[in-house]
C-alpha cells in the first residue's frame, strides 16, 4: 500500500521532532515520475512523455540561527542517517563526497541562486523508491531546490529549476543526466502527461483522462518494480551516450534529434554495429515519443499499446538496457487481458515496467504477475499528480 501525501508528511515532521526537538515551519514535497514513452532520447535533443506520480520525497525544516546545515533522513529500510555541513559561503564551497545521498542535496545547495544560504535543519522522508527507475534523485534533488525557495524567499521559474538541478546532478552525482526528469518533477499536473522537447524545452501538456478505449472503460497506468535495482553512474550510461554523440558525428548532424532513418542506413557502414543499433534505438525511438502522444491524443489506444511495446523491444535489442526481470514482466503483463502495451521504463538495468491497462482488469493484471514472476514485485496503479510545491512555510 502507498502512503499517502499526508501520511509520508506526517511521518517526515515526526522525524524532524525526534531529531531536533521541535516543530519544522517548511513543509514541501517533490514527486517521482514515470516515463510512458521516450526513453533514452533526452541527451540527443528528442522527445520525452512522463507523468508525475505520488511517490514522493518529502522535505520539512527550518532556519536554525548558525551557518551550519543539518539532516536527517530516513532511509527505506529504517535507519535514521545524519549529516552535517557549513552552508557554502565566498571562501568556501561545497563539493561532493560520502554519504552518496547527500551529494544530491550538496549540490542543489552550492548552486542555488541566493546571496546566502542560511544554515538550517531539515529531515528528509522518500516514498520513491530507490535504483527503481522512478526518479528518486531528480525528486530529491527538486525537493532540495523548493525548500531552499521558502527558505530564502527566492522563487524561480519552474524551467530554471529544474536545470538548476540537472546541473547539481551533472556535478556532484557525476551522472551525465537529460533534463527529463527534473522536468516532469518541477512540472507535473493532474490528469496529464508532459510532452518535453528536450531541444527547445518547450512543454506541452496531454490530457490522459480522456484517453478512454471503446465501451467508455476508463484506462490506467500500471509499474510493476521488479525489485532489481539499477545504477547508472558506471560506464554503461555514459558509454551509450558517447556513441549517441559518435553516430551524430558520423551522419553529420548536431544530435541525432536530426537524423532519420533514410540517413542513418545510407552510412550504416561507417559505423561499429554498436553505435549503429544505438542510433537506430534513438532514432526510431523519438519517432514513437510523437506517434505515441498523437494516439493517446486521438484515443488511439490500440496504437498507442504497440508503440510502447516495441519501445520495450528496442531497447531490450539495440539499446541493450534491458534485463531478463524486465523482459519476463513485459512478457506477463502482455499475455494478460486488457493490456495495451507494456514497456520497461528509466534508464534500465534494472527498475520498473509501465503498462496501459484498462482500470478493470489492473487487479487480474497484479494478480498473474503476482503468481508468475520469478521474483518477488511490487505493483502500482497510477493517475498523473501535481507537481513539486510548497506546502507550508
Amino acid at each position: 500500500m502507498v502512503q499517502s501525501l499526508q501520511e509520508v508528511v506526517d511521518e517526515c515532521r515526526s522525524l524532524f521532532t525526534k531529531q531536533f526537538g521541535n516543530d519544522p515551519v517548511i513543509v514541501v514535497k517533490a514527486p517521482g515520475r514515470v516515463n510512458i514513452i521516450g526513453e533514452h532520447t533526452d541527451y540527443n535533443d528528442g522527445f520525452v512523455f512522463p507523468m508525475a506520480i505520488p511517490l514522493y520525497t518529502v522535505m520539512v525544516g527550518k532556519p536554525n540561527g548558525t551557518s551550519t546545515i543539518q539532516l536527517v533522513t530516513a532511509a527505506q529500510m529504517g535507519e535514521v542517517q545524519t549529516l552535517g555541513f557549513e552552508a557554502p559561503s565566498a571562501s568556501a564551497r561545497l563539493t561532493p563526497g560520502s554519504p552518496k545521498w547527500a551529494n544530491y542535496v550538496k549540490g542543489v545547495i552550492e548552486h542555488f541562486p541566493a546571496d546566502s544560504i542560511p544554515g538550517f535543519d531539515a529531515a528528509i522522508v522518500t516514498t520513491v523508491p530507490l535504483g527503481g527507475g522512478l526518479s528518486s534523485s531528480a525528486s530529491l534533488e527538486v525537493a532540495t531546490a523548493t525548500f531552499l525557495e521558502a527558505l530564502t524567499g527566492n522563487n524561480l521559474p519552474p524551467t530554471d529549476k529544474a536545470l538548476l538541478c540537472q546541473k547539481s546532478e551533472h556535478t556532484f552525482a557525476d551522472m551525465p543526466c537529460g533534463i527529463m526528469d527534473q522536468f516532469i518533477s518541477c512540472m507535473g499536473k493532474e490528469d496529464s502527461a508532459l510532452l518535453i522537447d528536450c531541444r527547445s524545452l518547450e512543454t506541452k501538456l496531454v490530457n490522459l483522462s480522456s484517453a478512454k478505449p471503446d465501451g467508455g472503460d476508463e484506462v490506467t497506468f500500471l509499474v510493476v518494480n521488479s525489485n532489481v535495482k539499477h545504477q547508472l553512474t558506471g560506464s554503461e550510461y555514459p558509454q551509450r551516450r558517447s556513441d549517441c554523440f559518435e553516430a551524430a558525428k558520423i551522419l553529420g548532424v548536431k544530435s541525432l534529434r536530426d537524423a532519420n532513418m533514410s540517413l542513418l542506413r545510407e552510412n550504416r557502414d561507417r559505423m561499429t554495429d554498436r553505435v549503429y543499433q544505438r542510433a537506430l534505438h534513438v532514432v526510431s525511438e523519438i519517432e514513437r515519443c510523437s506517434k505515441a502522444t498523437d494516439a493517446i491524443v486521438d484515443g488511439d489506444l490500440e496504437l498507442f499499446g504497440r508503440l510502447m511495446y516495441q519501445s520495450h523491444v528496442s531497447l531490450r535489442d539495440l539499446y541493450a538496457v534491458s534485463c531478463p526481470e524486465l523482459d519476463e514482466l513485459v512478457d506477463i503483463s502482455m499475455k494478460c487481458k486488457g493490456v495495451y502495451g507494456s514497456r520497461m521504463t528509466g534508464g534500465g538495468f534494472g527498475g520498473c515496467i509501465v503498462a496501459l491497462v484498462k482500470s478493470s482488469e489492473a487487479d487480474n493484471v497484479i494478480e498473474a504477475i503476482n503468481q508468475k514472476y520469478s521474483k518477488k514485485a511490487t505493483s502500482y496503479v497510477f493517475k498523473a499528480v501535481e507537481g513539486a510545491t510548497i506546502i507550508s512555510k
